[in-house]
Order: structure tokens, then sequence, then C-alpha cells
């Protein structure tokens, strides 16, 4: 039988706010922002108060480490579960601020009423109630007096007793002597183990990653800046989204007195959301471009100490870790070379963030940027091979599942073989004549409308400055990028009146990007007849569909939009040939596309 390796006890809430004080334990969350709302605080104050059980906690003491001069010193204990618990516990109790979701300091106060003994949010309905005490921050406050306390509130409501609220708020000052249960995971346990427990642990249903448990190591290490670095990385995430948080961001004396906050002020006036990185995704690239590895839980050990060949925990390598760590993450958020990778990107034809259906493809993109930079590469090769490598892995879908591995061997190879000659050997074998021929045709057949491969197919029409189906003057870019209609060659209600279900006509090789207008003229008339008006229109006839009137300017577009011969004699019948054809076509406009590249 294994041998237990945790042991569990149960924590007064009076001594683990101690420990917190203390710094026995580290709670990297409370500068985070805080996911519980208030009503799930209320509940959890109701359930102490009424003697229920509130969870566990998990902490884990880190690996002892060697330090410089040969002595070895004892890890703190760090919260891997209950990080929020505990956040909420501090919040109400003792009255500390909160980061919310728009990274704003708030209160969460939580009322009590003496009589009925509930707790409630706090509003300005309560505050002016006098029969409710607003906030019990105020309550456990040591310099607050019991006595004058009860005193006051049985002045302002006569029909209260002295006893009878006395005995309540006692009992309310009593939860900090409920007990909390504790669960320490054994010291002694690797690394890679508890990062598999960390992994396993639900909070509130959602599951932890390898990123949340090495946000976790970079917040409680204060020797290195750690807990500075992890604001950056929040901060940074935030801003990319939300420019207007820089106001607020300025509120932050110590931060804004930072390295870091220069590095970052320029996303004040950035509005591209191409690429809005995660923490998660700010520490794979970070991470996997300096260390030149691909699994998180390689960084937890190495801000953990841990000499991979030893298999020893030193003082030295947590400092070398924190500082590479540091140099990725400033590295990343670096002007020139955030709105250089965009660009390339943009040069690919990626023009709009709905296009991109693979966040690790970006992200690795962006790792090749940085180390070929790094490396020394010529801009323009650096730009041709970041475009290349980031439509082949969307392509072949290279980091949909075992993201981390793949991110691995890719940057191992890369710096073994060199870039040229890994992605040429990725090339060839990824992308051969089956591929072209077979593999991507049949990848076509989908009726997923967010497939990256229609999304390959509209860069490949942006990349090469096609027009909309239909349009003489309006390009595909410009269509993309005000999200115009996606057009069904065979009208969607013409092929519903014929019995096709939803799969069968939402193929995407029956979407076109088109003008609005131009799709609504369409509506549901069959193929055959509205193409036949289209050759008319451009034979003097009226003109219906848009603005072309020529017959070459047609065939251009048809050959564009990768449009079938024949289309003035298609009607329902032909509707499975059709897709079938334009599938190829599709397919050899794309390769052709990535060929340029």
């Amino acid at each position: 039988m294994p041998t237990q390796r945790y042991s569990v006890t149960q924590v007064p809430i009076r001594n683990l706010f101690a420990w917190i004080d203390s710094g026995e334990i580290a709670i990297p969350e409370i500068q985070r922002p805080f996911v519980w709302d208030a009503v799930k605080v209320r509940k959890m104050l109701d359930s102490l108060f009424m003697g229920y059980p509130v969870g566990y906690i998990i902490a884990w003491r880190n690996p002892n480490v060697k330090l410089k001069d040969g002595t070895t010193s004892s890890g703190k204990r760090i919260i891997i579960d209950g990080q929020q618990r505990i956040t909420a516990l501090m919040a109400a109790i003792l009255g500390f601020e909160v980061v919310n979701k728009d990274y704003k300091r708030v209160r969460i106060k939580i009322a009590f009423h003496p009589i009925k003994q509930q707790f409630e949010v706090s509003n300005p309905a309560i505050e002016k109630d006098v029969s409710w005490l607003p906030d019990i921050a105020d309550v456990f406050d040591s310099k607050t007096s019991l006595f004058n306390l009860v005193t006051d509130y049985c002045q302002k409501n006569p029909g209260a007793t002295n006893d009878e609220i006395f005995s309540s708020i006692e009992s309310l000052r009593g939860i900090v002597n409920n007990q909390i249960g504790l669960i320490d995971l054994d010291s002694e346990l690797d690394i890679e183990t508890v990062t598999e427990i960390f992994i396993r642990v639900n909070s509130a249903g959602v599951p932890l990653s390898q990123a949340d448990f090495a946000m976790s190591k970079i917040a409680v290490n204060e020797i290195y800046g750690g807990n500075m670095l992890r604001k950056a990385i929040d901060y940074f995430c935030h801003l990319a989204i939300a420019p207007e948080f820089f106001q607020e961001l300025k509120n932050d004396e110590e931060f804004a007195d930072s390295e870091f906050m220069h590095q970052m002020s320029w996303l004040r006036r950035e509005n591209d959301d191409l690429y809005d990185p995660s923490y998660t995704d700010m520490l794979r690239v970070a991470f996997t471009s300096e260390f030149r590895r691909g699994r998180l839980e390689d960084l937890v050990a190495l801000l953990s100490g841990r000499n991979f060949e030893t298999r020893q925990y030193e003082e030295a390598i947590v400092e070398d870790s924190f500082n590479r760590l540091k140099k990725g993450i400033i590295q990343f958020m670096n002007e020139t070379h955030f709105q250089r990778f965009i660009m390339i990107i943009r040069s690919a034809g990626f023009v709009n963030a709905s296009m991109i259906r693979s966040q690790n493809s970006l992200n690795f993109a962006y790792i090749l940027y940085l180390t070929l930079r790094d490396q020394g590469f010529p801009n323009a090769d650096i730009e041709r091979y970041v475009r290349r490598w980031f439509v082949m892995s969307m392509l072949t879908s290279r980091y949909s599942s075992s993201p981390e591995s793949t991110f691995d061997q890719d940057i191992r190879q890369i710096h073994e073989l060199g870039i040229e000659q890994y992605a040429d050997i990725l090339i060839r074998g990824q992308l051969s004549d089956a591929f072209w021929n077979s593999v991507l045709p049949q990848a076509l057949n989908t009726s997923v409308a967010s497939s990256p491969y229609f999304r390959l197919f509209e860069a490949a029409q942006v990349k090469m400055i096609d027009t909309g189906f239909l349009s003489r003057d309006i390009t595909a870019k410009d269509l993309i990028d005000v999200q115009s209609d996606v057009h069904h060659i065979f009208p969607r209600n013409y092929l519903k009146k014929n019995g096709m279900s939803r799969a069968q006509y939402n193929q995407i090789a029956n979407y076109a990007v088109a003008q609005s207008e131009i799709n609504i003229a369409i509506g549901s008339k069959e193929p055959k007849i509205y193409f036949s008006q289209l050759l008319d229109q451009c034979q003097g006839g009226p003109k219906l569909y848009g603005n072309i009137t020529d017959l070459d300017s047609l065939k251009d577009n048809f050959r564009a939009n990768c449009i079938p011969n024949g289309m003035e004699e298609m009607t329902f019948d032909d509707y499975s040939s059709f897709l079938s054809e334009r599938r190829v076509l599709m397919a050899q406009k794309i390769r052709k596309y990535f060929e340029d590249l």
C-alpha cells in the first residue's frame, strides 16, 4: 500500500490569519483579481456561523534549498488550492481590499443582523438601516469595544436587549475560532508529483493549470522580485484588452516606479486585438524562448531551484531562473518586438482576431520570432520563417493536442538543427503533395464555420488582394475587417427547401465572403438562375449583382473565389459535385498562398 504523502489537520481560522501575517504561509492570490462574487463570500460566512464545514486548503512547503554558503533554507508553505477562500475571509473579516476583475481595489463589505442572525452583502439601504451592522470587519477590529458596540446598537434598536445582542455578536466574533481543514503535502515530495496534485485539484469547479502553479510560485518569492514580476504579467494582459486601465495602473505607486511600467506603457494607446495574451500565453512564450523548454512544469521546478542533474534544489538556480524569466517577460512586452510580430502575422493575411483559431500557434510563432531575433537573423528572414511556421502550424493543427510536448520538441530542434533545416524537414514531411491533393480537400469537408481551413482560405484571399464574391472594387480584406456576410453559393434556403440538413448546406466549401447587398440580391435563387443572370449582366443585361459588367472581370472574380466552371448550369443535383470540385480549388489556392509566403 502506498505511503500517505500528506497530513490533514483542522486549523482555527485565527491561526491561519496569524501564519499569513507572519509569512509562514504565502498567499499570492491577494494581489490578483478576486473571482468570487460578494454573495459567495456571504454564503461562506453564513456556513461558518452555522458551524458548517467550508472545505479544505491545500498547502505545500517549498523544497529545502541549498544556499550559496552551503547551508539549507526551509521554504515557506505555499497555498496551492484555497486562495480564493482565504482571500474571502481576509476581505470580509479583516477588512482587506481585494482586486476585482477590473483590477480596481475594492472592499467587500458583509453586513450582519444581530437579532435575526443573518448575513447580507452590504448596500446603501443596509447602511441606513440601524438594525444591521453594515461591515463585520468593524466587529473584528481589535480597537472596537464590544461593550460600546452592544450599548450603541441597543440604543438605536429599543426592542433589543443587551444580553441578546452581546450573545449574537460574540457568536459572530467566535467564527475565527472555527476550524478549516488544512492538507499539508509532504515537503519531500518532488516537484513533478506536486505539480500533478496541483493540476488535479479543482477550485470552484475550475481545473488549475501548470501556469497557475507557476504564477503562484512567482508571486511568493520576495527575494527576487516575484510579486512585482507577477503584477507585470497580470497588468500587461489586462492592459492589452483594456488600454484605459492605464490610468488605474498608475495608482499602484510601487509598480508605477518599476521598470515594468516603462516597458508596458505603450499599451495605453494600443487597440489592436489580434493578439491579446493571457498570463498562460505570456509564460509559455517567455519561458520557451528564454529557457529553450516547452513544459511549464519545468518552469515550476526551476523557480524552486531544481537541478535536473543532481535532483537537488539550489538557491543559485532559483536566482538564475527568476532573472531569466524576468528577461523573457521584458522581451515579450517590448513594444518593437510585439508590434513587429503582429505586423508579420497581419502580412500573412490574418487581419482579424476571429481568423486565428489556435492561440498556441500564435504563441509559438512569437517564440520563433524572439528566438530568431536573438540569434541575429536578418529581419526579412525572420518575417518569412515566422509567417510560414505560423501558417504551417495552423494547416496541420500542430499545437492542438499536447502543445507543451510539441513546444518542447520544436524549440529544442530549432536550436539543435537550426531553423532552416528543421523547418524544411517539417514542411516537406507534413505538407507533401499528398497533403495538398488529398488531406486538405478532405479537411475542407466540414460544416464547422470556425474551421481553421476556411480562415486560411480567407487569409489567402487577403494576401492575394482578392475582391469579395461578385465585387468589383471591395476586397476580401475590407469585408473581413467589417465582418460582412459569409454567402452560401448554393443558397441556404434553396438547399433547405430541397431537404438538405444544416450540416449539408453549411459546408465551408459552400461559403464565400460577400457584400451584404449582393447576398440579399441573390436570396434563395438556384445557382443556374443567378449565374445565368450574371453572364447576362456582363453582356449588357440588367445589373443585378454588384458592379462587374465584363466577362473577363467576372472570370477573374470566379478564379479568386474558387468558383468552379459551369455554375450557370448547376442545380440541386449538382451540389455534391460542386462541393468536391470547390474543395480542390480552395486547397490549390491555399497551397499557392503558402508557397508564396
